[in-house]
């Protein structure tokens, strides 16, 4: 099975999906997540693990449009007060969308860099599988979504 143009990703309230829809001028995929700078060490990752606030938003076709991406602090700071930063900037933000609903949404890969961190949809492949896109999939970073076949919208962790 081909990787699709556009890949789908299902909207599963309480869970990991649970801020991805549509508003007024497309679709949406919100989140608050952990972000590591590429390249980064083990060595004091406390230090390194950055909070933020991510809204990346996509024309209906589900072509990336922009990515607003803030970072609230890191774990070694305090991480529950990074975490509640960014989860009351990310409502502000959502409030903000005209006639948003959340839903299924499906988005094209992307990339976007802030600050050191690599986010977005990526396709990715296994170069040990053998036939054409058995080893392929696509990965929202800093997320941890993976996404592949059947391409139904269901990711793993």
């Amino acid at each position: 099975m081909s990787v699709p143009e556009v890949i789908p990703i299902r909207h599963e309230p309480d869970h990991r999906t649970s801020t991805i829809g549509r508003w007024q001028g497309g679709q949406f995929f919100a989140s608050v997540t952990a972000a590591f700078p590429e390249g980064w060490s083990d060595d004091d990752w406390q230090s390194q693990k950055r909070w933020c606030a991510v809204l990346h938003r996509f024309d209906e076709a589900g072509s990336h449009l922009d990515s607003r991406i803030r970072f609230t602090g890191t774990t070694a700071d305090g991480e529950e007060q990074a975490i509640t930063a960014a989860r009351r900037l990310l409502a502000e933000w959502l409030d903000a969308l005209p006639d948003r609903r959340y839903q299924d949404v499906a988005i094209a890969p992307f990339v976007v860099r802030f600050e050191g961190a690599l986010f977005g949809l990526v396709l990715e492949e296994d170069e040990d599988e053998g036939e054409e896109d058995d080893g392929v999939w696509a990965e929202f970073y800093p997320d941890g979504l993976g996404l592949q076949a059947p391409w139904n919208g269901c990711y793993d962790t």
